[in-house]
Formats: C-alpha cells, sequence, structure tokens
C-alpha cells in the first residue's frame, strides 16, 4: 500500500467475512462496545490511517483506535527502530520484581526498555518538576495508583474530587470518580468520600456568564465546598482532585480559561493535589504534549496511556510513597515490547515534528469543517488532532457516524450527540482533506433525511 495514493474503497460493510469474525468472536466474548463491524485483517497492507479489513475493504481510520494507535497503522516512524530488536521470550516479565535491559550498558543499548522510557517520560514532565514514574498495563491502573498515591501522600484522607460528565477508568477504583454514563457506574459499590461538581464545558465562559453551576454564589462550586469558604470539606483531608483537561469519553467537552483558572487557584492555595488524566488527551494528540499544557493548572500527578502504550504514573519522588512495596505488580512495568513502542513514539514525535504537524492539520481540519458545515451542526471544536463534531440530536449523530463508515471513514461517537476524530499525528494535507470530506458527505447525506430530523 501506497499511504501518498491510497484510497478509501469500501463495498457494504459488514461484509460477509467480517460478519464470521463477530459471530465467531462474539460466541465467547463478554458483551462489550463494539463501536462497528469492522474487522482489522492484521495480515493485509495497512498504512498510517489507511487500514484493509478482512474483506478486502480499505477503510480511512480516523479513530486511532481511540488514541491507543496514535501513529496509525504499520507506521514506519515506529516499525523501522522496532525492527533492529529481534523479538523475546518472555516479553512480560514481573516488572517491579526484576529489572530488564538490552546489553551492557544503559548507553550502549541499542533498543529502550522501561528504564528509557521513564526517562524519557520524566523529560516530558520536567516543566511540572515530575521527577518519578511508575509503569503498569492500563490507563486505568495509572488512575488507580495516582489515586493511591495521593491517598498515601495526604494520610488520613478523606475526600476525592470528581467532575461531572468524567470518564477515568472501568475498575472499581476508577469508577468511583466516574461520573459520565450509567452503564458504567450502575450498582456497583463505590469508594467513599468522592465528591462531585460541575466540569464548565462553555469554552467562552466566565465568573459572570457561567450557565453550567460551575461558577455561583460569588465564587465557584469547588472553592465553596471546602471549609474555609463555608462549605463542609477541609481542604487538609482532599486526597487529590481530579480532571480530564479535555473530557473525552463525556462529549470531548473542551473546559474554559476561567474554570481552570478557578482549578489551578484553589488547588495551589489550598495546596491539594491535582491529578491529570491525559490517558486521551496526552501524548502529543493535541499539539502539545500534554493536553494540561494548554492551560493555567499544574499537575501534581499526570496518568497517561492508550498511545504511550503502557500506563504510567508520573509524579514528583516526595508524593510517591519511599517505602519499598507500598506499590507493586506483576507485570506493572514488565511489558518488554510495550516499552520500547512507548518510547519510539515520543522519539517519532520529536524526530518529526508532530506536534507542530498535529497543531496545523487540526487547524486546517477545524476550518474544513466550519466553512461547510450546515444548520444541523450545533459545534466543531477541538486542539490539534483531538477533533469533535456536535450536532443537534443523538439520532443524527449515530447516522453520521454510520454514513462516514458506508464512505470508508471510520469515526467515533462521545458523549450524547458527539462524533470525535482522531486522525493520526502524522497526518498529512492530503489525508485530512480526505477524511473530512468523506466527513461532509455524510453529513450532507443524513441531513437529507428525515428519518433523523
Amino acid at each position: 500500500m501506497d499511504r501518498d495514493t491510497a484510497e478509501p474503497d469500501a463495498d457494504a460493510l459488514p461484509g460477509p467475512n467480517a460478519q464470521r469474525w463477530v459471530d465467531f468472536h462474539q460466541q465467547h466474548a463478554a458483551p462489550s462496545e463494539y463501536s462497528h463491524e469492522f474487522v482489522w485483517d492484521v495480515t493485509r497492507e495497512a498504512d498510517g490511517p489507511f487500514v484493509t479489513d478482512v474483506d478486502g475493504n480499505v477503510l480511512l481510520d480516523f479513530t486511532c483506535h481511540i488514541g491507543a494507535a496514535p501513529l496509525g497503522y504499520n507506521n514506519e516512524k515506529v516499525l523501522s527502530k522496532l525492527r533492529a530488536f529481534d523479538l523475546v521470550e518472555p516479553m512480560k516479565i514481573a516488572g517491579q520484581d526484576m529489572y530488564f535491559g538490552a546489553g551492557a550498558t544503559p548507553e550502549e543499548s541499542e533498543v529502550p526498555g522501561s528504564s528509557h522510557l521513564m526517562e524519557r517520560l520524566v523529560e516530558a514532565t520536567s516543566h511540572y518538576g515530575m521527577d518519578t514514574v511508575f509503569l503498569s498495563n492500563s490507563g486505568a491502573e495509572a488512575m488507580e495508583n495516582a489515586m493511591k498515591i495521593t491517598h498515601d501522600h495526604r494520610a488520613p484522607a478523606k475526600y476525592g474530587v470528581a467532575f461531572d460528565g468524567s470518564f477515568h477508568g472501568r475498575t472499581l477504583g476508577t469508577l468511583s470518580v466516574t461520573k459520565s454514563k450509567d452503564v458504567y457506574t450502575r450498582h456497583y459499590p463505590e469508594i467513599s468520600g468522592v465528591e462531585t461538581v460541575p466540569f464548565c464545558a462553555d469554552r467562552g465562559c466566565d465568573a459572570g456568564t457561567c450557565d453550567c453551576g460551575f461558577f455561583a454564589g460569588g465564587g465557584s462550586r469547588l472553592r465553596n465546598m471546602l471549609a474555609p469558604e463555608g462549605g463542609h470539606v477541609d481542604p487538609d483531608e482532599v486526597a487529590f482532585l481530579t480532571l480530564e483537561p479535555i473530557q473525552g469519553v463525556g462529549g470531548y467537552r473542551f473546559p474554559s480559561e476561567a474554570f481552570m483558572d478557578e482549578v489551578a487557584a484553589v488547588t495551589e492555595e489550598y495546596d491539594i493535589p491535582l491529578v491529570v488524566d491525559e490517558i486521551q488527551s496526552g501524548v502529543g494528540r493535541t499539539g502539545e504534549i500534554w493536553a494540561s499544557d494548554h492551560y493555567a493548572i499544574e499537575p501534581d500527578v499526570i496518568a497517561s496511556a492508550k498511545a504511550l502504550r503502557v500506563g504510567a504514573t508520573i509524579s514528583r519522588s516526595d508524593v510517591f510513597p519511599s517505602e519499598k512495596n507500598r506499590l507493586g505488580s506483576t507485570f506493572g512495568g514488565g511489558d518488554v515490547l510495550g516499552s520500547m513502542m512507548g518510547a519510539f513514539t515520543l522519539e517519532a514525535i520529536e524526530e518529526h515534528d508532530l506536534l507542530d504537524n498535529a497543531t496545523r492539520r487540526g487547524r486546517q481540519a477545524t476550518e474544513l469543517l466550519r466553512d461547510d458545515a450546515p444548520d444541523h451542526v450545533v459545534d466543531v471544536r477541538g486542539k490539534g488532532l483531538m477533533l469533535a463534531v456536535e450536532f443537534d440530536t443523538p439520532e443524527r449523530r449515530s447516522a453520521v457516524v454510520e454514513a462516514a463508515l458506508d464512505r470508508g471513514l471510520l469515526t467515533l461517537g462521545c458523549g450524547k450527540k458527539t462524533v470525535r476524530l482522531l486522525p493520526p499525528l502524522d497526518s498529512t494535507e492530503r489525508e485530512i482533506e480526505l477524511g473530512i470530506g468523506l466527513f461532509l458527505d455524510a453529513i450532507d447525506a443524513v441531513g437529507a433525511s428525515t428519518a433523523v430530523a
């Protein structure tokens, strides 16, 4: 496949082979949310945003596997380095109990391991004064450990603070700070002491114009719940405040500067540890290495995963427990391939100026969308290549996702009425023009239908 000339070429989806794979998979898989009946054929050609399914359809993937494949498929910016290493067994080791290297010394190593990945993550968070990393398998584990270390750091703490619309994972601990769809949390037990405040998603609001409920009573709901401000929560008993700088599952909700300024002010004034969930928004997706970099907040802990290929809890050494084995995991930090992929991804972002590319291509995409969007598009928003298009009804949103798939473009819904677009970080001008063109065609096709009116 030649990425420079490839075009989507999709027949009726799912094709017969895809349907057989779906049926086979679902015989034994627990029910879960599969956005499309698209079945990637890992044995066939794919490059960047272009991918082939088991029926030979070529699709343009603007999901990047919800950000977990930041450079798309078979990208040479990563694969060319991976080929230098002969894969070994075991690919996972007991990572908090065993070390691994690749050569006589770290300096002589031709390929990076978990130690190198942690070094690069410290470099990427040095502007926040972070110097310590705990690696794990997933974003949920990264968040779980963020909550654990802040509770230990602030012991005996009673409270945590989360925001309406948030999504932090599906483990029982992270579900306790997940405040979006009922299907994620219904009837599951929660850790105690979690306070919930509104997330201000009106990007242009301030304290005088906010109608989301965050600013109220001459201050903010966050500030007013604290005991010194007349509330019931002693700030010295708050283990953490956690937020996504841009809410993902909640609908790609981008906060106002006034909201983020207030979060920054309150956490700094009362010395409340700020845990930032960068699992979807981090590692270059927004045109900065962390979405937090766009705002006034100063994270004390960053939880990362997805594009990083492993989970990572990043903070300062004084926040982490000093006691050995206070944190631990048999496979945490021991994913040999994941560590290499994470390090190679960070290298590719730096070597190929992908932060700048994400900013340019994101600007191109939003301009194309805003110039040609019809009235039933309520909003077009984004930072870098973390893009969202909001529609007037949930039905129209779902119809657009289906119409885009019919045209060979993979997209994803989020929130209630929003489609998220996540092109690869190294997307070209041609690929953005092609993908947004298909998306606009899908909007036009659905717009002619009375079924979603």
